[in-house]
């Protein structure tokens, strides 16, 4: 087995020990962290997607950026792994997909849409203090991430983690790409190196330390060794 799937085993063992109360608790302060994220704040469309099972929730952010009227764009896996888009028109809309997803119920936008997103919410299972990001090791995002680089398009990429899913490091690849920050239930984590796109205004470094104990995030960070 790779050192990314011992990795990738070793976080979603640490997950399904949550409780239901942990996983809302936590979706409620990287709710109100995250909507605060100049990031997010300064963009139009937000390409984001639907948590399920013990993922770091998304719902209530994606309601909040809805209410203040950002254009939410949420995946459509497509049979290839790759993702279509859609609008998010509100919880209602949401309708269930494969491999236990929830995908919008609306017109598909095609693949290029996420070219329009101002930042780019991705799921993850860690990321390291280099803002390495490891994935479930599907390959979708990898294509998003790629047809971004290909046409120029330089969103902020965002992830949203529990405290001890930021480690120490990931093992990489070639492909991967570093994102510009991590949210936890302790705070915002920025990236040296990774500027803010687009004239979008934050302080480098940490706000908040994800790698403290604390909040209903859990305790010690694993590393990949």
């Amino acid at each position: 087995m790779s050192r990314k799937a011992l990795l990738r085993r070793e976080l979603l063992a640490a997950r399904r020990l949550l409780t239901s109360q942990q996983v809302r608790d936590t979706a409620e302060v990287l709710a109100r962290t995250a909507s605060a994220l100049p990031e997010l704040t300064a963009a139009r469309t937000v390409a984001a997607y639907v948590s399920v099972g013990r993922e770091p929730g998304t719902h209530a952010l994606l309601d909040g950026l809805r209410a203040r009227g950002v254009r939410v764009l949420l995946p459509v896996l497509m049979a290839d792994n790759d993702l279509d888009w859609a609008l998010y028109e509100g919880a209602g809309h949401l309708v269930p997909a494969g491999r236990g997803l929830l995908e919008p119920d609306g017109a598909r936008l095609g693949p290029g849409a996420v070219l329009a997103a101002g930042a780019v919410l991705l799921p993850g299972l860690a990321v390291d203090r280099r803002g390495m990001r490891l994935g479930r090791g599907g390959g979708s995002y990898d294509r998003v991430l790629a047809r971004l680089a290909a046409a120029g398009a330089h969103p902020a990429l965002v992830v949203l983690l529990y405290d001890d899913e930021v480690v120490a490091r990931v093992p990489e690849e070639p492909h991967d790409h570093p994102v510009h920050a991590v949210v936890t239930p302790a705070g915002v984590r920025r990236f040296p190196g990774r500027d803010l796109p687009c004239g979008q205004k934050g302080d480098p470094g940490r706000e908040g330390d994800p790698g403290q104990e604390g909040g209903p995030g859990r305790g010690s960070a694993p590393t990949a060794s």
